[in-house]
């Protein structure tokens, strides 16, 4: 009778090791998990200024979309021709698709054709080198019109570790790396903050940069704020494979369990 008692108490004690050992498997480390580590600024107590270039250099690329409106015009039908107004107003800008129509198509050459002015150049120009350009063009055709010119195209992809992956159209100049994980809900427990992916098109193909966004210094890297069409790729830690939104932990515990069981039937 002892026996039985001590090996029950054996197989109990062993289920409770195995679980307590899946489970601390399972655990991310806090450390991990954190944004904008830094040490020395911690350890003093103090706060610290990062230097980064706040500046729109993004420059227009064959492929790109420019929304460009005119204001002001006298003649309407003018000004619809500009603007690409094919609908009336109160469905004009209704949706997104309607903003990609009535925009202008960088052609392969990097060029626009307007009204008016016709074929204009506008590749490796910023958007607002672009607008005075284009400005000064039209002011030797018409009085007192002023242009609004837009990239209508800027677009975030956000992938892997993030709480809601996928697409995202931005609305304004920029965006920094953690105004676009907050698009996507944050990343999650399992995302590796220091070796976040970004894929950028450049003239000469697609650019990998890695960055660590669990350190401070992220704030003054050149890549802290970024260009239309990137992909931000969070990798996964491999700490993922035991964690419990994948791992078969009921089951892993029922078969240990079961075995404890007949393990205790057999030695009677």
């Amino acid at each position: 009778m002892k026996k039985l008692l001590k090996t029950n108490k054996f197989s109990k004690s062993g289920i409770a090791f195995i679980a307590f050992a899946i489970l601390l498997a399972s655990c991310v480390p806090q450390k991990k998990m954190l944004y904008l580590k830094d040490a020395e600024m911690a350890a003093a107590n103090l706060s610290k200024e990062y230097v980064n270039e706040r500046t729109v250099n993004y420059k227009i690329q064959p492929g790109d979309n420019l929304y460009i409106r005119a204001l002001n015009v006298i003649d309407d039908r003018v000004a619809a021709a500009i603007n690409g107004e094919v609908t009336n107003r109160s469905t004009y800008m209704s949706s997104d698709a309607s903003i990609y129509l009535q925009s202008y198509n960088v052609d392969e050459q990097g060029c626009i054709e307007l009204p008016l002015v016709g074929k204009v150049e506008v590749k490796n120009l910023t958007v607002d080198e672009a607008k005075s350009k284009l400005q000064s063009l039209f002011d030797k055709y018409l009085n007192q019109t002023t242009l609004i010119v837009k990239l209508s195209n800027f677009n975030i992809t956000m992938l892997g570790e993030v709480t809601r992956p996928g697409m995202y159209k931005v609305y304004q100049s920029q965006i920094n790396l953690f105004e676009a994980v907050s698009l996507a809900g944050n990343m999650t427990s399992f995302a590796k903050r220091d070796e976040v992916k970004i894929i950028r098109q450049t003239d000469n193909g697609s650019e990998i940069i890695t960055v660590d966004m669990g350190q401070a210094d992220i704030l003054s890297s050149d890549y802290y704020y970024l260009k239309p069409n990137d992909i931000v790729y969070v990798e996964p830690m491999a700490a993922k494979q035991w964690g419990f939104t994948s791992f078969p932990y009921s089951t892993v515990i029922a078969i240990v369990t079961l075995a404890a069981t007949l393990f205790n039937i057999f030695r009677k």
